[in-house]
């Protein structure tokens, strides 16, 4: 596989890759960890990667393989499979993703801003009262090309099955479909996508940054509606230890977007599941609110308790995201009024220049959660 692997990219970034770095390091372990909603996880994770050379650069590697598996007690399973190049070729980053998924604990509550969660509605028959199961295999490939300075464009695709199952007892989604507020003919749902954007990127490092700032704009064409997206990220380092981080992000979409579409928001590095969780707004289940607008914010503190720079660094931070969607025949707009909120902690380990571990709570008016990443939410 790496011979394989090694082979593919450098035919594919040319003579001036072929006289740069060639080494590949490989890398195995398994681990475990417990989630509010999904139970413990077990899982795996394969890497091998080709590294940057000695020239510091904001990039993780200079390209990466990586396999991702895990299953948890509670049915949920997820398999990744990524291969990112983002400096194996100066001015290019080449990116391809295969995910195989099931979120059998998925969070719905209909669709809005102020859709109610009462827990008197979650009993002995009805245990999955806001739950849904969702399964989905998604292909995905983006490239990225620098036009000036830290300015890139981006055009990408990606084709994506996405099935829901209503689980046992009486549920939201169980009343939805038989009411025809989402419709059947959409489940299962095949979407194919083609997106382009612009990226600004000037951030001193990918994975843990202490300075610099992301601003995206995207356009997503899918099947039957359109996504436009916004976003900025700002890292400010107050001192070498103390980094200040902040974000607002919005998405709008038009068009007759199904459930499967409208759970997620897109990004340059991705699409992940808003509003609600982890990368949108941790404290909530994911998915807590559904709409065909989004509109993300929260600032973020992170100290190194511990700072070797090139070996280890423990960091210790603290967080408040807020956010909300806009759902039918609602405006998408700028505004702090409807906003849902959460706050928490966090403790993240970065072990040299490529691996991170996040570990934390965040807490919002429906309870808390446990939070694990292996990247910053933002």
């Amino acid at each position: 596989m790496r011979t394989w692997l090694s082979t593919l990219l450098l035919c594919a970034a040319g003579p001036s890759a072929l006289a740069g770095q060639r080494v590949w390091h490989g890398s195995f372990y398994p681990y475990a960890y417990y989630s509010t909603i999904d139970g413990l996880w077990g899982a795996a994770h394969y890497g091998m990667s080709s590294p940057i050379g000695f020239v510091e650069r904001p990039e993780e590697d200079a390209a990466a393989f990586t396999v991702d598996a895990g299953a948890s007690t509670e049915g949920s399973y997820r398999v990744v499979v990524d291969a990112q190049a983002p400096a194996y070729r100066d001015g290019w980053r080449l990116g391809a993703t295969l995910t195989a998924a099931r979120d059998n604990r998925l969070g719905f509550y209909g669709f809005g801003n102020d859709t109610p969660s009462t827990q008197d509605s979650v009993t002995a028959t009805a245990p999955y009262f806001y739950r849904v199961s969702r399964t989905r295999a998604q292909a995905r490939a983006v490239i990225q090309r620098r036009l000036v300075g830290p300015l890139r464009l981006l055009v990408g695709g990606a084709i994506e099955r996405t099935d829901f199952r209503a689980l046992p007892g009486s549920s939201i989604f169980r009343r939805s479909v038989a009411q025809g507020v989402v419709d059947p003919t959409t489940i299962p749902f095949v979407d194919r996508t083609v997106g382009v954007g612009v990226v600004l990127d000037t951030r001193d490092n990918e994975l843990y940054p202490h300075s610099g700032t992301v601003l995206e704009g995207l356009f997503t064409n899918g099947r039957g509606y359109t996504r436009t997206t916004a976003a900025a990220r700002v890292y400010v380092p107050v001192t070498p230890r103390f980094v200040l981080a902040g974000r607002v992000a919005g998405e709008k979409m038009g068009g007759s977007p199904p459930l499967a579409a409208q759970l997620t928001m897109e990004s340059s590095e991705g699409a992940f599941v808003a509003v609600g969780g982890y990368q949108s707004l941790r404290g909530f289940s994911d998915a807590r609110f559904v709409g065909t607008g989004k509109l993300l914010g929260g600032v973020e503190a992170r100290y190194a308790v511990v700072r070797a720079p090139t070996v280890l660094e423990v960091m210790l931070g603290g967080f408040y995201d807020a956010g909300r969607v806009f759902g039918p025949g609602e405006r998408f707009q700028l505004t702090t009024a409807g906003l849902h909120a959460s706050w928490g902690g966090e403790v993240a380990v970065r072990f040299l220049r490529n691996s991170l571990l996040v570990l934390g709570v965040g807490a919002g008016s429906e309870g808390a959660q446990l939070l694990f990443a292996t990247r910053w939410s933002y």
